[in-house]
C-alpha cells in the first residue's frame, strides 16, 4: 500500500473512501455510468465519543474499529478495498529535484539520501514513498520527485483498524489531498469553470478548522485554527445539562429546547463568522492578496442555519456551501433528502472515493 499511488491517481478496481477524522468515520462509495457521471452508490457515517482520537492519534483502537465496522455494515457496501488518508499533520511531504533517467534503484538511494535531510526521525521509523512529478519546469535534465513519509506506528494504526474491520487498504492518502480533489469538481461548476478564481475553503471540523486558498487546482495558502463544531455541542451540554454525547446527538437531530436558536445558537453563528473573517483578513496581511472570489464552507457545521448568510454579510465576498456529491447520480441505496443535509460533511470522503477513477 503506498501514499503515492494516491498523488500519482493510478485507477483501481472497486474501492470505497474511508475518512476517519476526530469525531466520525464516513464512508464513500462511487461508480460510474456508461456515459462517464459519478454515481453515489453509498455514503454513511458513525460517530465516534470524544476521545477516541485526538490530534489524529487513534487513543482507542478497538472502539473506533467497532464503529468501523458498523459504517461498512450500514453502508450496505460488500467493497473490500479501501482508500484511507492520513492527517496533514502526520505526514512529511517535500518536492525535490533529481536527475533525469535514473533507474529506479538509483532513485530510491538518492530519494532516501536526501529524505534524511527533511525528516526528523530515523528512517528505519517511518514508511517513505516517492513519485516522480515529470520534468523539471526551472533545472533543464532534472525531474520532480515527491516524497511523501510519515511514521510507522501511525500508518500501521491506519492500516489495522482497516483489517480489524475485515476491508483491503490498498491506498493511504493524505487527507488535504483528498478534500482537494474532490474540490476540483465543485469549483469546476463555478462560472467560467472556475478558471483564475480565488477560492478560500474553510473545512470546520469538530476541533480545527483550517482554511484553504485555492486558484486553478494549485494551494495558494493552508492555515488550521482551533475553533469548530465542538464548541457549539460544549455549549449546548452546559445550558442545557445534557452530555456531551447526547448534545452531540441533539445538535445533529435537531431536538432542542425552543429558546435554542435565541440562546445559543445565534450566538456561535456570530463568533463562527467573524472567525472565518479573521482567518481570511489573516491570509490577506500575510501574502499579496487582498480579495477572494468565493467562500466555501466545508464539514458539518457548515450547515448551520444563518452561516452562509452571516459569512458573506461579514466578509464581504460570495459565500456558498460545498456539495460534493452535486451533479452526481444517486445509486438507488441513496435518500436525497439526506445528501443534501449531509453532504458538506464528505468532502474527504468523496476525494478518497474519487481515487479509483483519477487519471
Amino acid at each position: 500500500m503506498s501514499f503515492l499511488d494516491a498523488l500519482l491517481g493510478r485507477k483501481h478496481p472497486p474501492t470505497i473512501g474511508l475518512d476517519i477524522s476526530s469525531s466520525s468515520v464516513k464512508l464513500v462509495e462511487l461508480g460510474q455510468n456508461k456515459a462517464g457521471d459519478y454515481v453515489l452508490e453509498r455514503f454513511a457515517s458513525e460517530p465516534f465519543e470524544k476521545g477516541w482520537i485526538t490530534d489524529g492519534q487513534i487513543e482507542k483502537f478497538d472502539e473506533v474499529a467497532d464503529a468501523v465496522r458498523r459504517v461498512v455494515a450500514r453502508s450496505g457496501s460488500r467493497t473490500k478495498q479501501v482508500v484511507m488518508a492520513m492527517p496533514q499533520s502526520a505526514v512529511i511531504t517535500k518536492k525535490i529535484m533529481l536527475p533525469a533517467g535514473l533507474r529506479e534503484e538509483e532513485l530510491e538511494v538518492q530519494v532516501e539520501s536526501e529524505a534524511n535531510q527533511y525528516i526528523p526521525f530515523s528512517l528505519d521509523e517511518v514508511s517513505l514513498d516517492f513519485c516522480v512529478i515529470g520534468p523539471s519546469p526551472t533545472s533543464m535534465g532534472d525531474v520532480e520527485v515527491l516524497i511523501a513519509a510519515s511514521r510507522k506506528d501511525r500508518v500501521q494504526d491506519r492500516q489495522g483498524l482497516a483489517e480489524a474491520a475485515g476491508l483491503k487498504p490498498v491506498v493511504l492518502d493524505i487527507e488535504s489531498h483528498a478534500s482537494r480533489l474532490a474540490m476540483t469538481r465543485v469549483i469546476k461548476a463555478l462560472p467560467n469553470e472556475g478558471k483564475d478564481a480565488l477560492v478560500a475553503l474553510f473545512e470546520i471540523g469538530a476541533d480545527v478548522t483550517s482554511l484553504k486558498v485555492l486558484r486553478d487546482e494549485e494551494m495558494l495558502y493552508d492555515r488550521d485554527q482551533a475553533f469548530g463544531g465542538s464548541q457549539l455541542t460544549q455549549l449546548i451540554s452546559r445550558q442545557y445539562g445534557f452530555s456531551f454525547e447526547e448534545a452531540e446527538q441533539k445538535k445533529l437531530s435537531g431536538d432542542l429546547p425552543e429558546d435554542y436558536e435565541s440562546s445559543i445558537l445565534n450566538t456561535f453563528v456570530d463568533s463562527l463568522s467573524q472567525e472565518i473573517g479573521r482567518a481570511l483578513q489573516y491570509f490577506f496581511t500575510s501574502t499579496p492578496h487582498h480579495k477572494v472570489h468565493y467562500v466555501m464552507l466545508a464539514g458539518g457545521t457548515a450547515t448551520l442555519p444563518g452561516l452562509k448568510e452571516r459569512v458573506t454579510e461579514l466578509t464581504g465576498f460570495a459565500s456558498m456551501i460545498v456539495n460534493p456529491f452535486d451533479q452526481m447520480k444517486l445509486g438507488s441505496a441513496v435518500r436525497e433528502a439526506k445528501v443534501r443535509r449531509e453532504a458538506p460533511s464528505y468532502l474527504t470522503a468523496c476525494g478518497l472515493a474519487m481515487r479509483r477513477f483519477t487519471q
